[in-house]
């Protein structure tokens, strides 16, 4: 396949076919391009003399999982039912920094299930759900989407301490950074292999923060929450990238990680309801 591109590139024809045996695929010119292509295709070889084209990677079976439309339904059906009440979920559980020094953690969480806005919700759904997908098949559903989550968590933390009051905040952009830089780290067991693998880790972190820079450093969004996901998603997916794949995909690990996650969900929202609503005596 190399080498007829090479011959295509010098204007040679060429075709791929295999012998009636079966036995070697053959790559066929005309009589007359015969010397131009057996100059040509040494002069590759010679160029590319100790490039290794291929590798034998270990990656998982599926390079994209489709359970990050679960995710986009969630945050749609989210933002159906503020719209449908007024904003009443917005309210209590935006990111205000004065209410979460006031005790109310949760709105850390809760915040990332709101936008205030379609255009903001269709931003985020787009993107989240090309990244998430792609770190959900790496790491399995479970624990990439829940990495993801607690990414997401932490950009608001950084929000929370960096931002003079008063300040508010919501949006899932920051769990959705937090998927990129799960992404952008998923090769780094690949630093142990043969040297040139090396290249592999330092494109794919590269093209991380590339497309960092594309869709996370809008002047007009929280740009201190998309830094801290982005970097908070690549440090656990360093750490996760280490262990087995077999083990992160493992049926028990993908039900023990998506059960926490629904628990932490359900906790939280729970928890700002209660607070906005209290039992009565």
């Amino acid at each position: 396949m190399d080498w007829s591109l090479v011959l295509a590139s010098q204007g040679i024809d060429t075709w791929i076919e295999q012998p009636d045996d079966g036995r070697q695929w053959a790559l066929l010119v005309e009589t007359r391009d015969s010397d131009r292509a057996r100059a040509a295709i040494r002069q590759y070889r010679l160029e590319n003399r100790g490039w290794p084209w291929r590798y034998k990677l270990p990656l998982a079976g599926t390079f994209f999982h489709w359970g990050s439309l679960v995710w986009c339904a969630c945050l749609a059906s989210v933002f159906w039912v503020n719209a449908q009440n007024a904003g009443r979920l917005e309210s209590i559980g935006v990111m205000d920094k004065a209410a979460v020094l006031a005790g109310q953690w949760w709105r850390l969480f809760t915040a990332m299930s709101l936008h205030a806005s379609v255009a903001h919700l269709a931003g985020n759904l787009t993107f989240g759900f090309i990244l998430l997908g792609l770190a959900m098949a790496r790491y399995g559903a479970g624990i990439g989407l829940l990495a993801a989550y607690f990414a997401g968590a932490c950009g608001n933390v950084a929000s929370l301490a960096l931002y003079e009051k008063p300040f508010h905040g919501l949006g899932a952009s920051g769990m959705v950074m937090g998927a990129l830089g799960l992404a952008a780290v998923q090769s780094l067991p690949f630093w142990r292999r043969p040297r040139r693998a090396g290249r592999l880790v330092l494109t794919g972190a590269l093209g991380g923060v590339m497309l960092f820079v594309m869709l996370g450093l809008d002047p007009a969004s929280d740009v201190v929450a998309h830094a801290a996901g982005f970097l908070a998603g690549s440090l656990f997916g360093g750490v996760l990238a280490l262990v087995p794949q077999t083990r992160l995909q493992h049926p028990v690990s993908e039900l023990v990680s998506l059960s926490l996650l629904a628990i932490w969900l359900g906790a939280t929202w729970w928890l700002a309801l209660r607070h906005a609503w209290p039992a009565g005596p």
